[in-house]
C-alpha cells in the first residue's frame, strides 16, 4: 500500500501524523510511504530523516492526496483538504465529528474511508488512541490555567500553589478520565487546593486512596458542580462522551457567578466543550472573556508540545496503521472490532451511531458495509 502523510495545516499545529520511526515499521512491512518535503520539520523531524527511514518526498499536500491509498494524519482534514480526498481512500486521523457538522458533510461527499482514532476502543476499555493526547491535554491545561490566572493575561492574580501565609488556589477538574486524572497530578503537584467530580463512584474511590486528603471527590450533580464552579478559582472541563458532543456542565449563569478573574479551561472543547459559553480558539488567540471569567479552548492544546505529543501518539497509532496496510481497511476492520469502532463516515454514510444521532444522518452500521 501507498501511505501518505501531509504536512498539518491547522493554525499553530506542529504534529506531524507518522515520526520516521514509523515510516520504517511501514518500509519493513514492504509499504511504500510518500511524505510531504517539511511535515515535520518544525519539531526536527527533517526531510533527510525520513527518506533514511525509506519515505519518499513529496513537494505539497497535493501530491500525497492524489498519489496515497490511506492518509495519516494528526488533526481533523480541513476543508481544502476534504475536496482533495476521493472515494475509497482511508483517512485515518482525529476526526472529532458529533460538533462539526461541515466537516462531516464533506467526508460523507467525499466517499472516503474516515477512521478516527478517537472513537478506536482498547480490549480493555477506554480509548488508547486518545489517551496520549488526553494525558498531554491534562497536563497542560493545570499550566494554561496556571499561566492565564495571571493578572497581565486577565486572571484575578492568583498564584496557584500560594506561599506560606496565603491560600493556594482551588482547581476545580470536572471529570476523572484521562483528562482530569493527569490534570489532578499536576494540580497536586503545584500545591493546589484540589476538587475532582465524576458520576462513577469507583473512580472517584481509586483517587481518594492514591491521593487521600490531598484532594477532595464529590459525586458529579447539579448541586455539586455549581457549587465548585462558584468557589473556584480554576476550572478544568474534562469530560467526554466517546464520538458525541460533550455535555454542557457548566451553564452561562454559573458563569456570570463565578469569581472575577478566574479562568476556564475547556479540554472537551474538540467535542463542542462542556461549558456553555465555550467556542474553539487557537494557539495564536487562545483567550476571551466571558463575564469577566477567562476562556482558554484551545483546540489542538497538545499541538503546543508538538514533538512529545507526535510520539505518543505514534506510539498509540502505528499499529492499526500497520494492519490497515497490511490488510486493507475491510479485512483489519473485520479481524478487530476496536479498530471496527474507528470507522466514523465510510462510502457517503455515518457508522458511528453518535455522530449519525447528533447530526441528524442516517445510521449506517460498519458491519452492514464489511458485508458488502
Amino acid at each position: 500500500m501507498l501511505i501518505g502523510c501531509p504536512k498539518e495545516i491547522k493554525n499553530h499545529e506542529y504534529r506531524v501524523g507518522l515520526t520516521p520511526v514509523s515510516v520504517r515499521e511501514l518500509t519493513q512491512h514492504g509499504h511504500n510511504v510518500l511524505v510531504q518535503r517539511g511535515a515535520g520539520a518544525a519539531i526536527g523531524l527533517l526531510d533527510e530523516h525520513y527518506v533514511a527511514a525509506g519515505a519518499q518526498l513529496a513537494n505539497d499536500a497535493a501530491q500525497v492526496f492524489a498519489q496515497a491509498e490511506m492518509i495519516v494524519k494528526v488533526k481533523e482534514p480541513q476543508p481544502q483538504e476534504c475536496v482533495m480526498l476521493r472515494p475509497g481512500q482511508v483517512l485515518y486521523t482525529y476526526l472529532h465529528l458529533a460538533p462539526d457538522p461541515e466537516q462531516t458533510a464533506a467526508l460523507v461527499k467525499s466517499g472516503s474511508v474516515c477512521i478516527a482514532y478517537e472513537t478506536i476502543t482498547g480490549p480493555g476499555g477506554g480509548l488508547p488512541l486518545l489517551a496520549p493526547m488526553s494525558e498531554v491535554a491534562g497536563r497542560m491545561s493545570v499550566q494554561a490555567g496556571a499561566a492565564h490566572l495571571e493578572k497581565s493575561k486577565g486572571g484575578m492574580g492568583v498564584l496557584l500553589g500560594g506561599v506560606p501565609g496565603v491560600p493556594a488556589a482551588h482547581v476545580v477538574i470536572l471529570g476523572a478520565g484521562v483528562v482530569g486524572t493527569h490534570a489532578l497530578q499536576m494540580a497536586v503537584g503545584m500545591g493546589a487546593k484540589v476538587t475532582v467530580l465524576d458520576k462513577n463512584v469507583e473512580r472517584l474511590r481509586q483517587l481518594d486512596l492514591v491521593f487521600g486528603n490531598r484532594i477532595h471527590t464529590l459525586f458529579s450533580s447539579v448541586q455539586t458542580v455549581e457549587d465548585s464552579v462558584l468557589d473556584a478559582d480554576l476550572v478544568i472541563g474534562g469530560v467526554l462522551i466517546p464520538g458525541a458532543a460533550a455535555p454542557k456542565l457548566v451553564t452561562r449563569s454559573m458563569i456570570s457567578r463565578m469569581k472575577q478573574g478566574a479562568v476556564v479551561v475547556d479540554v472537551a472543547i474538540d467535542q463542542g466543550g462542556c461549558f456553555e459559553t465555550s467556542h474553539a480558539t487557537t494557539h495564536a488567540e487562545p483567550t476571551f472573556m466571558v463575564d469577566g471569567v477567562v476562556h482558554y479552548c484551545v483546540a489542538n492544546m497538545p499541538g503546543a508540545v508538538a514533538r512529545t505529543s507526535t510520539f505518543a501518539l505514534n506510539n498509540a497509532t502505528i499499529g492499526h496503521a500497520v494492519a490497515l496496510a497490511d490488510k486493507g481497511w475491510k479485512t483489519a476492520l473485520r479481524d478487530n472490532p476496536h479498530l471496527k469502532n474507528g470507522l466514523n463516515v465510510c462510502a457517503g454514510k455515518v457508522t458511528f451511531e453518535a455522530v449519525a444521532n447528533t447530526l441528524g444522518y442516517p445510521y449506517v452500521t460498519a458491519d452492514s458495509l464489511l458485508a458488502g
